[in-house]
C-alpha cells in the first residue's frame, strides 16, 4: 500500500512539472510594464552599457588617486672594477684600486600641492563620464523599450487582424454556401460561386501571410526578452479599454526639456568641454610640489681613494614649476577648447530646438489618432450596416454579387482601419513618452 502510495505521489509530482513546464514555455499574457522589467534584466543589448557605467566608475577613482602622493623606491647592488688615473694627454696610467661591492637605495616621495585645477578637473570630467553612461545606459533602454512597444503593438495589430480574417473567412464560407446552393438550384451563376471562391482564397492567402507576422513579431519579442524559445507572447487585451491622457502640447514640450536624455547627455557634453578648457588653462599656471628623499649609498667614490664606507643623506623641501614656453603655446590651445565649448553650447540648443519640434509633431498626431478612432467607429457601424442591408437584398435576389463583394470589401477594410486606429493611439502615446525621456 505504501508503495502504491509513492508511485501515486511521483506520478503526481511528475505531472505537475510538466504542466508548470508546459505553462511557463506556452501562451503567456505579457503586459508592457511586465515586458519593460524583462527586457531590463535579460536584454543583451543593455549589458554592454551596464559595463561602460562600471568602467567610468573606475576612471574616477583612477582621477580621484592622483591627489596621493607619489613614492618611488629603488635598490640596487653592483660590483666595482678597479679605476685608472691617467694624465690629460692620456699617458702615465696607474691603477687606482676600488671597493669592488657597491650598493644604492633611495626613497623618494613628491606629493602635488598646487597643480593650476588640473587633478580636481580631471575628477570632475570623470565624474562627468559617470553620468553620461548612466544617460546612455538609460538611453539604449528607452530605444529598446520604445522598439519592443513597437513589436507588441504590432503584434497586437496583427492577432487582431487575424480574428478580423478570420471572422469574415467563416462569413464568407456561409455566402459562398448559400451561392452553391443557389446555384444548385438554378437561380445563381457559377461566375458568382467562382468570384467568392476566389475572394475566400485570397482572405485565406492574407490570413496565412498575417500569420506568419505574427510567428516573427513573437520570435524577435522572445529573442530580446531572453524568454524559452516555445513562449508565444500574448498581449494584454485590457490595454486598448486604458485611457490615454492627452493634456496639452506645452505640458508635454515641458516634460522633454525636463526629462529629454539627448538633451541631458548635449548639456553633459557641455560641461566636459567647460572643464576640459579649465585642465588646458592650467598649463599657464605655476606647479607647486612637496618632496622628500632619503638615499642610503655606498661606497664614497667621489674621493680619491674611494672611502669604503656607506653614506646616508636626506632632505625635504617645495618645488615649483612653470613652463615659459607655454605663454606662446598653450594660448592656442585655450582657444581651441574655448571653441570647443562654444560647439558644444551650440548643439545643446539645436537639440533642445529639435525636441521641442519633435514633440510638438507627435503631440499632433497622438490627437489625431484620436479623432481616427473616432471616425473609424462610426465608419464600422456604416459598413456593418451597408453588408446586412445587401447581404439581405442579395437573399432577396434584388442585389448582384458584385454589391456584395463590396460591401464585403468595405467591412473588412473598415474593421481592419478601426484596429489600426486603437492600437495607433497607444502607439503615439508612447512615443511621447519616449521623445520626452519618460518610457
Amino acid at each position: 500500500m505504501s508503495k502504491l502510495f509513492l508511485f501515486i505521489t511521483m506520478l503526481c509530482v511528475s505531472l505537475c512539472t510538466v504542466c508548470v513546464h508546459a505553462q511557463n514555455t506556452g501562451r503567456r499574457v505579457v503586459t508592457i510594464e511586465e515586458m519593460f522589467s524583462i527586457a531590463d534584466r535579460n536584454a543583451k543589448a543593455l549589458r554592454p552599457y551596464s559595463t561602460m557605467i562600471e568602467e567610468a566608475t573606475q576612471n574616477v577613482k583612477i582621477a580621484k588617486s592622483a591627489r596621493l602622493p607619489d613614492v618611488d623606491v629603488s635598490i640596487s647592488a653592483s660590483f666595482l672594477g678597479n679605476g685608472i688615473l691617467l694624465d690629460r694627454d692620456f699617458s702615465n696610467s696607474t691603477k687606482a684600486p676600488m671597493p669592488h661591492f657597491g650598493n644604492n637605495f633611495a626613497l623618494e616621495v613628491s606629493q602635488v600641492i598646487y597643480a593650476g585645477g588640473v587633478v580636481n578637473s580631471g575628477i570632475e570630467i570623470g565624474k562627468l563620464q559617470e553620468k553620461m553612461a548612466g544617460l546612455s545606459l538609460e538611453n539604449e533602454r528607452d530605444k529598446l523599450r520604445f522598439m519592443l512597444v513597437g513589436y507588441y503593438l504590432d503584434l497586437f495589430k496583427q492577432k487582431n487582424l487575424l480574428r478580423v480574417y478570420e471572422q469574415n473567412i467563416e462569413q464568407t464560407r456561409q455566402v459562398l454556401a448559400d451561392i452553391r446552393a443557389k446555384h444548385t438550384e438554378g437561380v445563381a451563376l457559377g461566375n458568382d460561386v467562382t468570384r467568392y471562391e476566389l475572394q475566400l482564397s485570397n482572405l485565406e492567402l492574407a490570413r496565412t501571410q498575417i500569420r506568419n507576422s505574427v510567428a516573427i513579431l513573437n520570435n524577435n519579442l522572445v529573442t530580446i526578452l531572453g524568454l524559452p524559445g516555445e513562449t508565444y507572447v500574448e498581449p494584454d487585451t485590457t490595454l486598448v479599454s486604458r485611457f490615454m491622457p492627452i493634456n496639452d502640447a506645452e505640458h508635454w514640450t515641458g516634460r522633454a526639456l525636463r526629462h529629454s536624455l539627448p538633451l541631458q547627455q548635449s548639456f553633459l557634453t557641455v560641461e566636459m568641454n567647460k572643464q576640459q578648457e579649465r585642465v588646458t588653462r592650467s598649463d599657464l599656471l605655476p606647479k607647486i610640489a612637496f618632496f622628500a628623499s632619503n638615499h642610503f649609498d655606498g661606497p664614497i667614490t667621489i674621493e680619491i681613494p674611494p672611502i669604503d664606507k656607506n653614506f646616508n643623506y636626506w632632505y625635504v623641501g617645495v618645488g615649483v614649476k612653470y613652463n615659459i614656453a607655454s605663454l606662446y603655446k598653450s594660448n592656442k590651445s585655450l582657444k581651441h577648447s574655448r571653441l570647443t565649448t562654444r560647439r558644444a553650447l551650440q548643439q545643446y540648443d539645436d537639440t533642445k530646438e529639435q525636441t521641442e519640434l519633435a514633440v510638438k509633431a507627435d503631440y499632433i498626431r497622438y490627437t489625431e489618432a484620436h479623432e481616427q478612432l473616432n471616425a473609424q467607429i462610426k465608419n464600422v457601424e456604416l459598413a456593418n450596416q451597408n453588408y446586412t442591408i445587401v447581404n439581405n437584398r442579395y437573399k432577396n435576389d434584388m442585389a448582384l454579387i458584385t454589391d456584395m463583394l463590396d460591401a464585403s470589401a468595405a467591412k473588412l477594410s473598415a474593421e481592419q482601419q478601426l484596429v489600426n486606429a486603437r492600437i495607433n493611439i497607444i502607439f503615439h502615446y508612447y512615443k511621447l513618452l519616449y521623445v520626452s525621456g519618460t518610457l
